[in-house]
C-alpha cells in the first residue's frame, strides 16, 4: 500500500486541520463540515495529480489551445454518515465522478468496549475498471474501511483503490497495511499519536460525525 501523508509540508491545510480540531470552533457545527469540505477539496487536488490525462485541443474565442484532461473514471464512495462532507469536497473538484454511499458502524453486542463493523445499506454504482476513491474522515482501527471494501469488492476489481481519511491512528495504518494489496493508494491529511483504550484516536478531534450533523442516539 502506498501511503501519501499530506501535510508533511506546511500550507493552509493545516490551518483547516487546527480549526477542526479546536473544541471551541467545534461549537460551530456550519464551519466544522465547511472546513471539512476544503480539507477535501485540497486532498482531492492531491489525489488528482497520481490520475492518467490525455491531450486533447481547446478552441478558444482566438485560437486552440492543446491542454490535457482527467482520463480516468472515478467513483466517489463515503462511508455514512461522517463522510459526507469530505465527500463535498471531493465531489467539487471531480464533476463527473459517479458516487456511492454505505454505512458502517461499530456495533457493541455487550454494551462493553468490544465492537464488530456492520455495514448494511449500500448505494453504489459499478466501479470495474474505474478509480474508486473511499472517503471516511477518522482511521481509527482500519476495521469499518476493510469491512466496507469486503463489501463492495466482491464482484468488482476496480483499476484502482484509494482511501482518503482526514485524520488516521497508526494502529489503523498498520491494519490495512496487512489487509490491502500494494496498488491500493491511502491519502492522509494528519497522523495522530495512537489509539486509546476505547479505539478512539489520540489527540483527535471527537466523533466526526456528531460534530459535523449533531448527537445520535
Amino acid at each position: 500500500m502506498q501511503i501519501h501523508y499530506i501535510s508533511e509540508n506546511n500550507s493552509i491545510l493545516n490551518h483547516f486541520l487546527a480549526e477542526i480540531r479546536d473544541v471551541n470552533i467545534q461549537k460551530d457545527s456550519m464551519r466544522f463540515r465547511k472546513n471539512i469540505e476544503r480539507i477535501g477539496e485540497i486532498m482531492a487536488y492531491e489525489l488528482s495529480k497520481t490520475l492518467e490525462y490525455e491531450a486533447i485541443d481547446v478552441q478558444t474565442p482566438l485560437g486552440i489551445k492543446r491542454t490535457t484532461t482527467i482520463a480516468d473514471n472515478v467513483v466517489l464512495c463515503s462511508i455514512l454518515r461522517a463522510g459526507l462532507a469530505l465527500h463535498t469536497g471531493f465531489m467539487n473538484l471531480f464533476d463527473n465522478a459517479e458516487n456511492g454511499f454505505v454505512s458502517a458502524y461499530r456495533h457493541h453486542p455487550n454494551n462493553d468496549d468490544f465492537f464488530e463493523i456492520l455495514v448494511e445499506y449500500q448505494a453504489a454504482p459499478s466501479f470495474e475498471n474505474k478509480n474508486l476513491i473511499l472517503i471516511d474522515p477518522m482511521l481509527a482501527t482500519g476495521q469499518s474501511i476493510i469491512a466496507v471494501l469486503n463489501k463492495l469488492l466482491l464482484k468488482q476489481k476496480p483499476k484502482e483503490i484509494h482511501i482518503a481519511v482526514v485524520i488516521a491512528a497508526p494502529e489503523g495504518i498498520a491494519y490495512l497495511e496487512e489487509n490491502l494489496p500494494d496498488n491500493c493508494h491511502l491519502w492522509v491529511a494528519a497522523l495522530d499519536d495512537r489509539l486509546n483504550e476505547k479505539n478512539y484516536i489520540i489527540p483527535g478531534l471527537g466523533d466526526a460525525g456528531d460534530l459535523a450533523y449533531g448527537h445520535k442516539l
